[in-house]
């Protein structure tokens, strides 16, 4: 293998979220944002896995990314004869949630009778499951499956490496089960965790929220997954709630406990109603219900402002 070089800059929590939430970054390096100091949101830290060592116009780029970081020197390593994959998982425990485990190559495991375990490592797409968002939607959906609930079709908007989708398909395995992304990376990554798990039938769309004719056409859903982030969730709670049928259970995520409010309103003005939280750490993982009837467009739609829907009751 040849020689591979990492950066790494401190930086906040909010500069982490919208490095994780951009898609178009003309960085050539895999970046990846580590919680530092647990619940602390000026902890975190940016790592820059690349192939060459970086030159001035790397690192300003890099350093652009994260401002907080101010004057303070990278760290630049040389990885000799290392993965950087590998390196990145070092101390990535294998998590349990429910009858899930999740876990990494370089921390395998073997699940118990009952379990099912799901290998996702760290890669070109966010989320190995560890994140308490990822594995609070697990915790989730396994409360549903245990509480007798039922899915004959179930999408998952943001899908980043596929696990949500995965364990939906497992514990329903006769739903239709979609997973999309507004990154064809992430696509890539999904189909390629499916091969690598013998995980078959979930459909991959290429897709900015649900606005593909491909997502629209296959609604209503019963079940609708969206851990993405608040912004996108609150400007989205329209388009989902569009997608979703009549009495469909809603799984929100990557959201802060600070965020909660504007998040459960936004679904709310859709006709949704909160059914569950669950709270790790400062994150929180919301599970709702859409209204009894379905809600449409009583209006233009504009995709750039995503406004412009009413609940038509």
């Amino acid at each position: 293998m040849s020689d591979s070089w990492r950066v790494t800059l401190p930086c906040t929590r909010a500069e982490a979220e919208a490095i994780d939430a951009a898609s178009d970054l003309a960085i050539d390096a895999v970046l990846m944002t580590t919680e530092e100091v647990e619940d602390d949101v000026e902890h975190w830290r940016l790592d820059a896995y690349m192939d060459a060592e970086p030159d001035a116009a790397m690192l300003a780029a890099l350093a652009a990314l994260a401002p907080s970081a101010g004057s303070r020197p990278p760290r630049i390593e040389k990885l000799s004869d290392e993965d950087w994959v590998t390196l990145s998982q070092q101390g990535l425990e294998p998590i349990r949630e429910g009858r899930f485990v999740v876990h990494t190559s370089a921390h395998p495991a073997t699940p118990e009778p009952g379990t099912r375990a799901f290998l996702i490592d760290a890669g070109r797409a966010f989320g190995t499951g560890h994140h308490g968002t990822t594995s609070g939607c697990l915790a989730m959906l396994d409360a549903l499956a245990r509480e007798g609930k039922r899915f004959a079709s179930a999408i998952d908007i943001g899908t980043g490496t596929g696990l949500l989708a995965f364990a939906a398909l497992h514990l329903w395995p006769q739903a239709a089960v979609t997973a999309t992304d507004i990154d064809p990376v992430a696509i890539d990554v999904t189909r390629a965790n499916a091969a690598a798990n013998t995980v078959e039938g979930v459909r991959l769309i290429v897709a900015d929220g649900t606005l593909d004719p491909a997502v629209t056409d296959g609604a209503p859903y019963d079940l609708v997954i969206a851990n993405i982030l608040a912004g996108p969730l609150v400007s989205m709670a329209p388009e989902l709630a569009a997608i979703a049928a009549p009495h469909a259970t809603i799984l929100l995520a990557g959201l802060l406990e600070t965020q909660r409010e504007a998040v459960v309103a936004a679904y709310a003005a859709c006709g949704c109603s909160l059914d569950a939280i669950d709270r790790r750490g400062d994150w929180t993982i919301l599970r709702l219900t859409a209204s009894a009837e379905r809600f449409v467009p009583t209006g233009p739609f504009d995709p750039k402002g995503r406004d412009g829907w009413a609940l038509d009751i």
